[in-house]
């Protein structure tokens, strides 16, 4: 039977996914995917919707009880968080609205931490493609944005008012927990599953080339050097393997929520998930 797989049609994904979706990582079993934003997938897998997902590091401890964390495949790294962009030469958010791609995601997560004492006025969920151009039109006074924003926010003639993940990088020390890949227990052997994600990561490195007419395909309309730009910063050392830096960031991340009393406290601390794969 296939797995039923849930993964954004933002360029990494695309890329990181590439060979297990079309089938050529050996011994891998067929997959049904679905495309969908992570605010989309951080909800469906609260009801268990798929048997391996892409969801964001700021709604695992409302998942971990149902899925396990897997080692690869994910989004985590260095110089690319979240931006906050407003117009003009605003200096804080106090009174401001404030769009964000969706309440459980990393990026909203990282912005409450940072926006503690700032108290915007108002937050409002907004589809990822909407929040430039509101920002832009005046519909909103800030908004919070992710991936390729980063490379084209200028063209809306936005500033960023603060770069998350610098922010997160300069407090900590840590790399930026984004975007994490689930398995469903008792339904996926994780092993196999992580097994599965690092062939499909290597293919992709060893041949690019090979997923370009499926990445452009989902892109939506992404300009080809973007979208090579996406690639480069996203899927990087910590998508094979998150490794010791990678669950000091996740624990780092989820202990601070749960003490500012943003989400309730872990069920399983990453360094006990991170037990699980070198034990």
């Amino acid at each position: 039977m296939a797995l039923s797989l849930a993964f954004s049609p933002c360029p990494n994904d695309t890329f990181v996914f590439h060979a297990l979706v079309h089938g050529l990582v050996p011994g891998a079993p067929p997959v049904q995917v679905t495309y969908a934003d992570v605010d989309v997938t951080n909800t469906a897998a609260q009801q268990g919707a798929y048997d391996i997902v892409k969801v964001s590091y700021a709604a695992l401890p409302w998942l971990l009880d149902d899925y396990q964390l897997l080692p690869c495949g994910g989004a985590l790294g260095r110089g690319c968080g979240p931006l906050v962009l407003t117009r003009g030469d605003r200096t804080d958010l106090g009174g401001a609205t404030v769009a964000v791609p969706g309440d459980r995601t990393t990026a909203y997560l990282l912005f409450r931490l940072w926006a503690a004492d700032q108290r915007p006025a108002r937050i409002e969920v907004v589809p990822f493609h909407e929040i430039m151009p509101g920002v832009a039109a005046g519909r909103y006074d800030a908004g919070l944005v992710i991936h390729e924003a980063r490379f084209t926010y200028h063209r809306h003639g936005l500033t960023a008012l603060v770069d998350l993940g610098q922010w997160w990088e300069s407090d900590t020390g840590l790399p930026i927990p984004l975007g994490a890949i689930l398995a469903r227990r008792g339904t996926v052997d994780p092993v196999a599953a992580a097994d599965w994600i690092r062939a499909s990561v290597r293919r992709a490195w060893a041949d690019p080339a090979g997923t370009r007419e499926y990445v452009l395909a989902h892109a939506q309309e992404m300009e080809p050097d973007v979208v090579d730009q996406h690639i480069a910063l996203y899927v990087n050392e910590f998508t094979a393997d998150l490794g010791e830096d990678g669950y000091r960031a996740i624990d780092a991340l989820l202990r601070r929520a749960a003490a500012a009393g943003l989400t309730p406290a872990t069920p399983q601390t990453s360094s006990s998930l991170a037990t699980a794969w070198t034990s």
